[in-house]
């Protein structure tokens, strides 16, 4: 593991970017605020969330999501996660609802990012500014003063070209406009978040974590392993709430240590490697950890809405 303390020095290489990033999150301002304030800031936040899901209760609807997923068929570390053929919208919808992933193929290989080079993104690209997570990002993975670093793409690409590292500076979940105008996104969902994108070396990992979102992963460049786990099994991983909408275990499926956390040998881990041009559909509540193999690009979204599993509950949804 990378020295968090120096990880925060300046990178080698760094380079003035074009645009500027959006300010990181504060740690000492949420620090500083008294109980009452903290758990105002909290409400207001989860209200914030609900609406634009238009739920009535995240809460509610987390919890709708582990009584869905206690239903399915049952789960092992044998199944595998099932690829199907480019589906029109009406079709990923109705087999979203089954409350299971899925990898979509025929799709992403389509787009113009794909078609594209390291070379290419080097030479079209390298001024755009991006932030790296860098030291101990994977016990940092949810603290809001985790090391990043902000500097040109060039920079990060020739950072880990010349430095390798166990665990590598990861560009993970920023926005590249830029890059976006080269994918096709799929009109699954009728509201969804911004695409974000991931880059990195072999050895960059987003440790075991859940999005109460439902979730396309475009695997672009590169090939990445990923772990699977349904919402009711987190009574298994030890979650810790990072927000409304994101838990984290501090549970490693690529190094289970049952001494330290005896109930996830309870948890089904269902593994799934994307290869280049597939779409991996994650439902909402699903664990998931995910390494690159090789040099790897990705790109996701959320979708912003009640999740397709709970079929439009009424009971859930927001007058």
């Amino acid at each position: 593991m990378d020295d968090p303390i120096a990880a925060k020095q300046e990178a080698p290489n760094a380079a003035p970017a074009t645009r500027s990033l959006p300010p990181r999150p504060q740690a000492t301002a949420l620090t500083a605020m008294s109980p009452e304030q903290a758990l105002a800031r909290k409400q207001e936040r989860e209200r914030k969330d609900a609406l634009i899901r238009g739920v009535t209760s995240i809460h509610e609807m987390r919890e709708a999501l582990k009584r869905a997923s206690r239903a399915l068929p049952g789960i092992s570390t044998m199944s595998a996660v099932p690829r199907v053929a480019m589906p029109d919208a009406a079709a990923f919808r109705a087999r979203a609802a089954q409350g299971l992933p899925f990898v979509i193929s025929g799709l992403v290989g389509k787009w113009p990012l794909c078609a594209l080079t390291p070379h290419t993104l080097r030479e079209r690209f390298g001024t755009l500014p991006v932030r790296a997570r860098v030291g101990d990002y994977i016990n940092t993975a949810f603290a809001a003063d985790r090391a990043m670093q902000d500097m040109s793409l060039l920079a990060y690409l020739e950072w880990v070209a010349n430095d390798p590292q166990d665990l590598p500076p990861y560009v993970g979940n920023v926005e590249l406009r830029e890059l976006n105008t080269l994918c096709h996104w799929p009109g699954y969902f009728k509201k969804m978040g911004p695409p974000r994108f991931w880059l990195g070396p072999a050895g960059t990992v987003t440790p075991l974590h859940c999005d109460y979102d439902d979730n396309i992963f475009a695997q672009i460049w590169g090939s990445k392993r990923i772990f699977l786990s349904p919402p009711h099994h987190d009574e298994f991983l030890y979650p810790r709430e990072a927000n409304a909408i994101l838990f984290g275990s501090p549970f490693d499926p690529e190094a289970p240590d049952f001494e330290q956390f005896p109930l996830a040998r309870q948890a089904a881990m269902i593994e799934c490697v994307m290869q280049p041009g597939e779409l991996l559909y994650v439902p909402a509540g699903w664990y998931h950890q995910v390494r690159s193999l090789t040099f790897s690009l990705s790109a996701n979204r959320w979708a912003r809405a009640m999740p397709l599993v709970l079929n439009g509950d009424p009971a859930l949804k927001a007058d």
